[in-house]
């Protein structure tokens, strides 16, 4: 068989387990969308209160993410052995682990309209922020379960039932939006408030979607079966595994979550013109998370059967198609980024023009970081695939806070760039987390699969 071939092979089989999951994390991401899509159109303030409130809550929520994340490659690699136990113990801990770590981060979300002040933000967003935590902080334990359950879900290739899920959540989120923020069909108009209760809807509907499809298409897994009962071995497996996946990522969404932080030192227009431009970069983004889930999933396969040259070409054909749908993306942001920057702002706003003009410089500049910022994530994949975690944390450390951070801060009001210079900053730090991790992935954990176990 020719290497055309073997990767025609490999397209194929990313696309057909990796769509899906692209699918799922679009249509994920849209619930936030539509939140700042519609607060948008609410009020600007508004808007830029909330994103004050889901930057935190998706701060805490991403850190516990990776103790769902460490699922994939787990339950991967013994499928890839044919061990079903082990993929069962692995999901039973991981609920528990996310269940814990959730009932840690509530104090956190509840008490955010402080925490804000304390960050140095404007009182009255504060306020904003901790309306809208009051409500939806209690989303991060379902919110964590779905995680956790897309994960097991995924890794057994089972991922169009994820995506069909996720879209049924987009559409509850938009339907609760338009009831309980505007007040229509004789409910109470709740602005932010009424966006936080959507999106707690959204989360509870989707984790019960989940558990019925787990409980009655899948009957042989016995996921929820004395479900009370610890395996402390599958627990530490769990934890040792996704902590620094936890961390690595933390540190990556912090950095963001400090360039919003930075932003609000600026003014109210730039930190909603940033939210908005976040959104749009983010909804992107979620194509090559979506294929870098997707390289887990094939990597970990590949080396429970010791398949290195399937470990290899695969993870070539992964970074191709994640380098197309980057081209893609850098052309639509280059053609039409005061286009998308208005789709989230009403025509009657009278800062629609301002927003807007912050907007475009902002999305020009994310343009530029699209290719680093997919490179990361892939290298990301590939590493977990490998349930390579420890070492990739230091590098994201270093890249996000020793470079990243300082860059956006000394660019943006050093330099005094402004927004723009914040986010030429983020894309020094993503830069060097792509170059270090996809040469990890390349120089030693793919040499070492080829060693053999005893390497």
């Amino acid at each position: 068989m020719s290497r055309l071939t073997t990767y025609r092979e490999h397209v194929g089989a990313i696309l057909t387990l990796g769509l899906p999951l692209i699918g799922s994390h679009v249509a994920q991401f849209l619930v936030q969308v539509a939140d700042t899509l519609m607060l948008g159109w609410y009020d600007v303030e508004v808007l830029a209160g909330e994103v004050l409130g889901s930057t935190l809550f998706f701060i805490l929520f991403i850190a516990g993410s990776g103790f769902a994340w460490a699922l994939t490659p787990l339950v991967a690699e013994a499928e890839g052995r044919g061990d079903t136990i082990t993929a069962r113990r692995a999901t039973r801990m991981s609920l528990w682990i996310t269940g814990l770590y959730a009932l840690a981060a509530l104090p956190l979300l509840l008490l955010a309209e402080p925490l804000m002040i304390a960050l140095g933000q404007d009182p009255a967003l504060a306020a904003i922020a901790g309306e809208y935590l009051s409500i939806y902080g209690w989303g991060i334990f379902p919110a964590l379960g779905v995680m956790v359950l897309k994960s097991h879900l995924s890794a057994l290739e089972r991922t169009r039932v994820v995506m069909w899920v996720t879209l049924l959540a987009v559409l509850v989120n938009a339907l609760g939006n338009h009831v309980f923020i505007f007040g229509h069909w004789g409910a109470p108009e709740m602005g932010v408030r009424g966006a936080a209760l959507a999106s707690l809807l959204v989360q509870l509907t989707s984790l019960a979607g989940l558990v019925i499809y787990v409980q009655r298409a899948t009957p042989e897994t016995a996921l929820f079966r004395r479900f009370w009962k610890p395996d402390w071995e599958a627990f530490g497996a769990v934890f040792r595994l996704g902590w620094p996946i936890g961390v690595t990522t933390l540190t990556e969404v912090g950095l963001f979550a400090a360039a919003t932080f930075m932003m609000g030192w600026i003014g109210i227009l730039d930190l909603a013109a940033h939210g908005i431009a976040l959104q749009i970069v983010s909804l992107t983004f979620m194509i090559h998370v979506g294929l870098a889930n997707t390289a887990t999933i094939r990597a970990g396969r590949a080396i429970g059967r010791r398949d290195t040259a399937g470990l290899r070409d695969g993870a070539l054909a992964a970074v191709a198609l994640s380098a197309a749908a980057v081209l893609l993306t850098v052309v639509i942001f280059l053609a039409v980024p005061g286009w998308l920057i208005g789709l989230f702002l009403s025509p009657e706003e009278p800062d629609r023009a301002q927003v807007i003009a912050i907007g475009r410089h902002l999305i020009a500049a994310a343009a530029l970081f699209q290719l680093v910022d997919a490179t990361q994530v892939m290298a990301l994949g590939l590493l977990r695939g490998a349930k390579d975690t420890r070492v990739p944390m230091v590098y994201a450390v270093i890249a996000y806070w020793a470079v990243g951070l300082p860059c956006a801060y000394g660019l943006g009001f050093v330099a005094g760039w402004g927004g723009v210079g914040i986010w030429l900053g983020l894309a020094a730090g993503l830069a060097v987390a792509a170059v270090t991790m996809m040469a990890r992935f390349w120089r030693v954990i793919l040499p070492r699969a080829a060693a053999g176990p005893a390497a």
